[in-house]
C-alpha cells in the first residue's frame, strides 16, 4: 500500500467528521444560550490543553505532514481562533491542503528524511515512520480529545459522529 493511500483518505475522512463535531457543538451551544468559550476553553483535566488546542493539533498534523510528505515546507497558519465557528474555518483550510497533496509526491518521499519541529526542537524521520507512527498517531490523540471535550460537555455526539463518513460503508 502506498504511504498516500494509508494516509490521506483517513485524514480527509476524520476532518470532515472534526467538521460535523464542530457543527454539532456550535448548534449546542446556540439551543443552551451558551457562549462557545464553554467548549473553545475546555480542558478534560487542569494540566491538560484546551479544546481549541486540539483543533489546531488535528490540523496541524494533517495538513503540516500532507505538506512535508509533498516535499513543500509545511505552512500552518498561527493559532488565533477563540470561537467554535473560527475553528471550523481552520479545519476546511487544512482539508483543502490535504486534499491537494498529490499520491505521487508523497509516494516518491516516502523512504526519505523529513524534519519537522517539535518544541525548540527539530526532528528528523523517514517519510513513513514520520507519518504513521508521528503524525497520525498525534492527529487521532487530538482528534479523540476534541471529541471527548465536547461529549463531556454536553453535546449530543457519539460514534458515528466521531467516525464520519467511511468510503465504503453502506449508509444507514
Amino acid at each position: 500500500m502506498s504511504l498516500y493511500k494509508a494516509s490521506v483518505p483517513t485524514y480527509i475522512q476524520m476532518l470532515g467528521s472534526i467538521t460535523t463535531l464542530l457543527d454539532r457543538g456550535i448548534a449546542h451551544a446556540a439551543a443552551k444560550k451558551l457562549d462557545q468559550t464553554v467548549f473553545t476553553n475546555f480542558r478534560l483535566f487542569p494540566d491538560m490543553r484546551p479544546f481549541t488546542f486540539q483543533i489546531h493539533s488535528v490540523t496541524d498534523h494533517a495538513s503540516g505532514s500532507c505538506q512535508r510528505l509533498a516535499g513543500i515546507e509545511a505552512v500552518l497558519p498561527p493559532r488565533e481562533e477563540t470561537t467554535l465557528d473560527q475553528l471550523k474555518l481552520r479545519v476546511a483550510k487544512a482539508l483543502d491542503v490535504v486534499k491537494s497533496a498529490s499520491a505521487e509526491a508523497i509516494d516518491k518521499n516516502a523512504d526519505k528524511d523529513v524534519t519537522f519541529p517539535m518544541g525548540p526542537r527539530k526532528i528528523t524521520m523517514k517519510g513513513w515512520d514520520y507519518m504513521l507512527h508521528f503524525a497520525m498517531p498525534n492527529f487521532y490523540f487530538h482528534h479523540t480529545t476534541a471529541y471527548d471535550i465536547l461529549r463531556h460537555c454536553g453535546v449530543e455526539i457519539g460514534k458515528g459522529d466521531f467516525l464520519g463518513a467511511i468510503p465504503g460503508f453502506p449508509k444507514a
